[in-house]
Order: structure tokens, then sequence, then C-alpha cells
């Protein structure tokens, strides 16, 4: 599985890269003409054993946002830009993350990294995701495609996330991480791409 995990991973995201260098380039120039901000938004994530990266985004929020409000985004966040909602909209702004697999810190299909401040809440039990290489789409993220309106319609947004959401993604990255194949991994992608295609504004 590792072996044919990693083919899969090197080929679909340098075959990504290739084919839609023509979006990521228009994208890349839409974002710096909507305000000449930075084009790419980086973040430290835990990634695999519990050591941190740089996740690589397109920038969706106005630049320096994340030291204005809270680490989770609701639907309908000002601090998202006119361009950044289409972006998340369509999952575009995960893109570069493309680049993170083929740097090995990341995976296609893998639990979801998390900041380092979410992480320092895990359980024991719960730690044993990081013993799971990250991806950039994992089965939580098709139950949870909506997370953003979910969190929008609770009181505090952060604690329902941390007391609720979170914990659920994490049983279910566990889950998957047992059962883990490259079949189950391309079920996971294709999943992923019907949530996208079936998105509304």
């Amino acid at each position: 599985m590792k072996r044919g995990k990693r083919f899969l991973d090197v080929l679909l995201a340098m075959g990504g890269l290739l084919v839609l260098s023509p979006l990521l380039a228009a994208v890349a120039l839409a974002i710096w003409a909507a305000d000449r901000g930075p084009v790419f938004y980086v973040q430290e994530r835990v990634g695999l054993g519990g050591k941190t990266f740089g996740l690589w985004k397109f920038r969706s929020m106005r630049a320096g946002a994340d030291r204005q409000g809270p680490l989770v985004t609701v639907g309908g966040d000002p601090r998202v830009t006119r361009i950044g909602r289409w972006l998340r909209r369509f999952k575009i702004d995960e893109l570069p993350q493309l680049l993170n697999v083929l740097k090995r810190e990341m995976s296609l299909v893998g639990p979801r990294p998390e900041v380092p401040r979410y992480v320092s809440l895990y359980s024991p039990e719960q730690r044993a995701v990081l013993r799971l290489v990250p991806g950039i789409t994992d089965p939580a993220s098709v139950e949870f495609s909506r997370e953003e309106e979910i969190l929008r319609r609770v009181e505090d947004p952060e604690r329902h996330y941390v007391e609720v959401v979170m914990p659920r993604k994490i049983a279910l990255n566990l889950e998957y991480g047992c059962r883990a194949t490259v079949w189950t991994d391309l079920g996971v992608i294709v999943g992923t791409l019907r949530v996208i295609l079936r998105s509304k504004p």
C-alpha cells in the first residue's frame, strides 16, 4: 500500500500541476490584481509524527486575516475576499498543496492536518491520527463538506469545532487508516470531486 500510495500521489500531483497550470496562473494573477497582496498563504500545520510543516494555499482572505479572528472559518466570514469565496467554494484554494504532496509532506488522501493549537488538545487516543500521512482530502472532508455553514449556525463556532467537529473528523480518519488501500483512496478522491461539482453558491 505504501509504495502504491506514493506512486499514485506523485502521478496525480505532477499530472494535476501540469494540466491545471493555466488555471493556477490565472488564479494567482486574479488574487494579486484584486488587492496587490500575496498570492499564497502558508500556514503551520502538524503532519506525520507530530512534525510541523508549511501548508500552501491560494490566499482566500484579506492579508493578515489569521491575526484578526478565530482559526476556524464560518460561512459569510467577512475576512474572505470576493475571489476567495469562489476559490473556497470549488476548493481551488487547496490546489497548491500538490506541491506539499511532491515534497512528501502530504498525500492526496489522508487526515487533513490541523494547526498546532488544536493538536495540543488531542487526547492520547486521538494522537494516533498523527501516525498517518496528512492529505489534501479525506473521508471527513466529504462528510463535512458544508463545515463553514455548520459553524455559522452555532453560537460559538470554535468551541463547536473543537468539541464536536474535530473529534468526529479524527474518528473518521482513524477508521480510514485501518482500511486504507489505493482503491479506497481513489474512492475518497471521486467522492470529493462529486461534492465539489454539487456545491452551490
